[in-house]
């Protein structure tokens, strides 16, 4: 009795949360805060918005990273007393240039000074009295590529994010095109525009002119005085409001930025502020590179790498500023902020990440460092190859058609279930619903996207779902059958039924995990409605369809349930 009490707890606990998590897709619940808020998404196919294929100049980068090779290479052979008369850049777009040299046993040197200090990224196909001709391995140029790829998205996922478009979908197609989704938004124009955008990259000085204390409290008291907040506005509003009312009694020439605290999923749910001077002039447009390295003890670190003119900035910077803090600040979020031990003159900085932590999660933050470094501006020209642009008629429609469908489909798994299974299949149907409303509610909780394929999933959760309460219902009924008592044939049925019903969901598993492994966009929601499926139908129709069946005959003292 004690085990009947248990599960009826933790059907009516689950059964409650899902009704909490789908409440405020249908009701107003933003009053209430203390109630989840999460709402589902709809995907483009649903709601409408702009569909863009940016094609992206791969060869252009790949020529740009020849040029400044060469300049480099030129700069380090002169340092050692290496004559080169110029560099051939013809076939720059595919990895290749030539050393041009005066004679054999400069070609000789030439070659075997890349062969020592460029042995990871270059190779000497041949050498001769004239010139050495020097490629890219290909191996490096694809990661090269892929690099600008994933800078681009990043790049322009940042962008969208400002713009606050839920759930865009921005991902690579082929080996130089991204393909960005952006559901709800009909403005093409702003959106190509919004792509191209380039972030706002800075160096500044971290200033201590305001203890933490000082500065949180003046903070607390505008955001008091003017009733705003971080969680109310978009962040860069939030900023330049703050600033704005802070302008007469922070120090000359700062301002007031803020780091995600490392726990944190969003700014918003937590934040450092930092005061930062505003006259270091060091942007991201000296920054050449920044890669993930690693120190002596094999310790994830941030490498980075200036131009000419950034590393004599730089240089200037430290020197100046040594033993103080230095931000990183990505678009105005504080992404790092290292203690500068000494002048560095060589344009080269490394940002190390500190102890504290395993390995994996500080190789973790270095990539995202990284990242975001490079994603100061756009590594490459982008170009439109296609717009679309869906219209919310559209998407209204298909979520019409698709609502319509399911409610006929229901209705008549409903009323089959209920005239064939007479009051086992009410049972069923009050599981089904309970079902569907889990799927929702697990799917709001993720933050997922719905759309058509995903519905299509839900159809399908349908179908699965009764045919486990048709498996239930057919074991009791032979149960009966067999003279068997109303709780025994309810125990046996379903005991009977459970090996089939885990072999079927188990199979319908394994494919939606292998779809959302290789699948990619509308494949990949399908897959993920189908595995939210499996799980609500073995809490929905099996679990809570047994506890309902039990509390009927256990509690209420039914003495016979036709089936």
């Amino acid at each position: 009795m004690e085990g009947f009490r248990s599960k009826t707890w933790i059907a009516a606990i689950g059964v409650l949360l899902a009704i909490v998590l789908v409440l405020p897709n249908v009701v107003d619940t933003s009053h209430l805060p203390w109630w989840p808020s999460k709402k589902l998404n709809y995907g483009l196919d649903i709601q409408g918005g702009v569909h863009l294929v940016m094609g992206v100049d791969v060869d252009g980068v790949v020529q740009t990273t020849v040029t400044r090779q060469t300049l480099t290479l030129k700069s380090e052979l002169a340092k050692e007393g290496v004559e080169v008369k110029d560099f051939d850049t013809t076939n720059a777009k595919q990895g290749a240039f030539d050393v041009l040299v005066s004679s054999a046993e400069d070609a000789k040197k030439v070659a075997a000074y890349i062969q020592k200090n460029h042995v990871a990224s270059l190779q000497v196909v041949s050498d001769s009295a004239s010139k050495v001709e020097v490629k890219y391995f290909d191996a490096y140029l694809l990661d090269q590529k892929q690099n600008v790829i994933r800078q681009a998205i990043e790049t322009i996922r940042n962008r969208i994010d400002e713009f606050g478009v839920a759930e865009p979908s921005i991902t690579q197609q082929g080996a130089d095109r991204i393909l960005v989704q952006l559901p709800g938004m009909a403005d093409a124009e702003k959106a190509k525009q919004l792509i191209n955008t380039t972030a706002k990259l800075d160096f500044m000085i971290v200033s201590f002119e305001k203890t933490a204390e000082e500065l949180r409290a003046m903070i607390d008291a505008a955001e008091k005085s003017g009733n705003y907040s971080i969680t109310t506005m978009k962040y860069t509003d939030y900023i330049a409001k703050l600033n704005e009312d802070l302008k007469t009694k922070l120090p000359p020439k700062t301002v007031v930025y803020f780091e995600k605290l490392q726990n944190a999923k969003t700014m918003e749910a937590g934040s450092i502020p930092f005061l930062l001077k505003t006259d270091t002039d060091l942007t991201g447009d000296y920054l050449d590179s920044a890669a993930v390295a690693f120190d002596q003890y094999g310790g994830p670190e941030v490498s980075m790498h200036f131009n000419p003119a950034g590393g004599i900035k730089f240089a200037d910077l430290t020197e100046k500023h040594t033993n103080e803090q230095m931000a990183v600040v990505l678009d105005k979020v504080v992404k790092t902020a290292p203690k500068i031990n000494g002048k560095i003159p060589n344009g080269q900085a490394v940002i190390t990440l500190g102890g504290g932590r395993n390995r994996e999660d500080s190789l973790n933050e270095a990539k995202l460092i990284s990242m975001s470094l490079r994603a100061g501006a756009l590594p490459a020209a982008l170009e439109q190859l296609e717009e679309r642009r869906v219209g919310p008629s559209l998407g209204k429609d298909a979520l019409d058609s698709a609502k319509t469908g399911s409610y006929v489909g229901a209705f008549l798994i409903v009323l089959f279930m209920c005239l064939y299974y007479k009051q086992m299949g009410m049972v069923s149907s009050l599981s089904l619903a309970i079902n569907i409303m889990c799927v929702f509610a697990l799917l709001t909780s993720l933050g997922a996207t719905l759309t058509l394929p995903g519905i299509a999933g839900m159809a399908l959760t349908v179908g699965f779902a009764v045919d486990a309460n048709v498996l239930i219902n057919e074991r009791i009924k032979e149960e009966y059958h067999h003279g068997n008592t109303i709780k025994s044939a309810i125990e046996q049925g379903y005991a009977k039924a459970m090996s089939a019903i885990l072999d079927a969901n188990v199979t319908v598993a394994a494919t939606a995990l292998v779809l959302l492994y290789f699948g990619t966009g509308p494949v990949r929601g399908f897959a993920v409605t189908l595995l939210v499926g499996i799980v609500t139908t073995l809490f929905a129709n099996v679990f809570v369809s047994k506890v309902i069946v039990d509390n009927l005959v256990h509690r209420f003292g039914v003495q016979k349930l036709s089936v």
